[in-house]
């Protein structure tokens, strides 16, 4: 009854709780959805929580089952690559597959990664030369980052991390790439932050964030090279819960267009837990 449909095939993922005998359970019920769903499906069922008394693996039990058998080996290679280090056990049987998969269901992760393998699984062949059903071009990615943001001329820029009655903390961020760094110099103080890590060191919810990311109203502006990466970059933030983050439309090359000093007052670490100390983890701009 919640399933959806994919190209003209109902798929569906769900979880419940262990019982006595997990894969006995999950395969009757897979008989069960068979006997009464004659149109083509593929589902994928497990058991979460702690692990049935009668586990040898002391794991969970997934099962996938589908009418038509190349279904549903499709969606065992798919999901063999999403749970890597995690399947202790797997039984392929042509149209179900049965494997042991330590801890399935422990997060948001598992039920996102199976409704990703069903919906792939399924699909009409496409045209190769073909956008697939749903995907964006990169203009578009930009155009629906950069609606979310206020961005910030180079003046403006300067004009907020100078001023000293700005209501909240501002931080400029530099997240280009070393090399691009040395071949196109930089701005003094600052925070150099390289892409690959920025939503990390941002996330007030993460281990690896820096001290000075303690609250979520922070003025993150972010710069790269020309303005382009950086309002993906910013969106990112928002997704993240920093809504007061945005760019520096055109870059770093805007900023020497027009002419801005080549250093910027040194950020505050006048939060409520950052300290000096918590700026270590990340590069001053030096060049």
């Amino acid at each position: 009854m919640k399933a959806k449909v994919v190209d003209g095939v109902k798929i569906s993922v769900y979880f419940t709780f262990s019982k006595r005998d997990d894969d006995r359970f999950l395969r009757h019920v897979s008989n069960i959805i068979r006997a009464r769903l004659p149109t083509r499906h593929l589902f994928a069922l497990a058991t979460t929580g702690a692990p049935s008394p009668s586990s040898l693996t002391n794991a969970n039990t997934l099962v996938i089952t589908g009418s038509d058998a190349d279904d549903v080996q499709s969606a065992v290679l798919l999901a063999s690559s999403k749970f890597l280090g995690r399947v202790v056990s797997l039984t392929n049987d042509g149209d179900l597959m049965s494997a042991a998969i330590e801890d399935i269901g422990a997060s948001s992760y598992d039920s996102a990664a199976l409704w990703d393998v069903l919906h792939k699984s399924v699909r009409a062949p496409l045209d190769r030369l073909v956008p697939p059903p749903g995907s964006r071009s990169t203009l578009q990615l930009i155009d629906a980052a950069r609606a979310k943001l206020q961005r910030v001329l180079p003046q403006q820029a300067w004009d907020i991390l100078h001023d000293p009655t700005y209501p909240i903390p501002a931080f400029l961020v530099d997240i280009r790439s070393a090399a691009e760094r040395a071949r196109s110099g930089g701005i003094h103080g600052s925070l150099i932050i390289e892409r690959n890590m920025l939503e990390r060191r941002f996330d007030p919810r993460c281990e690896d964030k820096l001290a000075i990311a303690d609250r979520y109203d922070l003025r993150v502006i972010v710069y790269c090279e020309d303005g382009w990466a950086s309002s993906l970059a910013a969106a990112s933030l928002h997704e993240i819960g920093m809504w007061n983050a945005t760019d520096i439309i055109g870059g770093f090359q805007a900023w020497k267009a027009a002419r801005l000093p080549g250093q910027v007052k040194a950020p505050s670490t006048e939060s409520k837990t950052a300290t000096l100390e918590g700026l270590s983890q990340i590069s001053w701009e030096t060049e």
